[in-house]
């Protein structure tokens, strides 16, 4: 891994300040015209470069305040960091003008939704990023597809990337810190987990950290089109089992491509690959039923993954693993739509892949799972996020989180 010159004197490690070759620890920026001492004051028209290793990434369309920055469209801010769980923390608000902003992480991962400050008024928000690299400890590393180098830019290159997006995004200062010893949510699962890259793609896996304080952090190595035993091959396993502490959760869903590809004997053996190979690291696993398609028949979804559901079910039990079943909350959650008004939950003309209202609805059902199983996860649940009935989803027409701006061309996701 090339390491790249981070910042310079204006990063401050332990309270003090380094330049040259040196990883910080904490990174503070300040958009105001008067920074603070101990942080970067930073200006417009300051571009992402790599010398560096902070700035907007291009496309920024910034305006000054009289105490930071705002903008009429979406921007990105980018830190270079070292792989690992980091905390932000954001002043958020504009002096001038009442403001709105909802922050995104990496590839569109929702942080902040909707946070609204009056004119004049200031709020400060903290949440957990998770950055990664490639490489793995021990030797060799994940082999990624070519949509994770192109359209998934963001997932694994060397930088913390920010999306501020709403109304009225409005920002006053950054600062990050890594944050080594807190409990790290890992994801493994396919197209319907993944950080999906664009719009109106979305997926459950990227609307979790909405719904955790910045206690806890969300890694997600889903992929679109992967099976347990494609995903294992790719050696993203392999890369979770080095990172694990005992401390930590790995989810796993996988289903929708391993029917096409196994028997369900097969399917159910290769999961029990993964939990066992866990169980030497002593990590908690949650297994996850397959989110439902959409197939109706009437007014009743049917289940088009077979035998696949029930395998999962099984090794739970036998395994002695908490289950968070989604194949039937999502059953739920179709249902109570109904046929035609279910079409809001997915991107158009697909019946797999979600847009950001049925993201966000499955990512309440998981966070639910989480409550139910009892895990000492649950205290780790925002206390504004009330308790979900699938049957009693948000209304479709009262939904709204801002589209991300779609840097690059978008593909229809791996897999069906």
């Amino acid at each position: 891994m090339k390491i790249l010159p981070l910042l310079n004197a204006f990063i401050f490690f332990n309270g003090a300040a380094f330049s040259g070759m040196l990883y910080a620890q904490t990174y503070s920026f300040d958009f105001n015209a008067k920074p603070a001492a101990k942080s970067k004051a930073v200006k417009p028209g300051t571009i992402y470069m790599a010398d560096t290793g902070y700035g907007f990434e291009n496309g920024a369309q910034i305006l000054n305040t009289s105490t930071g920055i705002s903008s009429t469209s979406p921007f990105l801010f980018s830190v270079a960091v070292p792989e690992g769980n980091y905390r932000v923390k954001v002043t958020l608000g504009d002096a001038d003008d009442a403001s709105e902003t909802t922050v995104k992480a990496e590839t569109r991962r929702l942080m902040l939704e909707k946070v609204s400050t009056q004119k004049g008024e200031r709020t400060e928000r903290s949440f957990v990023v998770n950055v990664r690299r490639p490489a793995i400890s021990g030797g060799g590393e994940v082999k990624l597809k070519p949509r994770e180098t192109a359209e998934e830019q963001f997932t694994w290159d060397e930088k913390l990337t920010l999306e501020f997006n709403g109304a009225h995004p409005s920002l006053e200062a950054i600062e990050i810190e890594r944050v080594d010893n807190i409990p790290t949510l890992y994801l493994l699962g396919d197209s319907t987990v993944t950080d999906q890259p664009g719009e109106p793609y979305a997926s459950w896996g990227q609307m979790l950290p909405r719904f955790f304080s910045s206690d806890v952090s969300v890694a997600n190595y889903a992929q679109s089109g992967e099976s347990l035993a494609s995903s294992r091959s790719a050696r993203r396993l392999d890369k979770v089992l080095s990172l694990v502490k005992p401390y930590d959760y790995v989810f796993i869903q996988f289903g929708h491509n391993d029917m096409k590809a196994v028997d369900v004997a097969t399917y159910k053996n290769n999961l029990k690959i993964y939990t066992a190979a866990l169980a030497e690291k002593h990590v908690q696993v949650i297994l996850v039923t397959q989110v439902q398609r959409r197939t109706f028949e009437g007014g009743t979804i049917t289940n088009s993954h077979k035998g696949y559901p029930d395998a999962v079910r099984e090794v739970a039990k036998e395994e002695g693993l908490p289950l968070i079943d989604l194949h039937v909350m999502s059953k739920v959650f179709y249902e109570a739509l109904g046929p035609e008004k279910s079409l809001l939950a997915f991107k158009p003309g697909d019946g797999t892949h979600h847009n950001a209202y049925g993201a966000y609805e499955l990512a309440r059902c998981v966070v639910e799972g989480v409550r139910q199983a009892k895990l000492p996860l649950a205290k780790s649940i925002l206390t504004q996020s009330e308790r979900f009935d699938p049957a009693k989803p948000d209304a479709p027409d009262r939904f709204f989180i801002p589209a991300s701006p779609n840097i690059v061309s978008i593909k229809k996701p791996d897999g069906s």
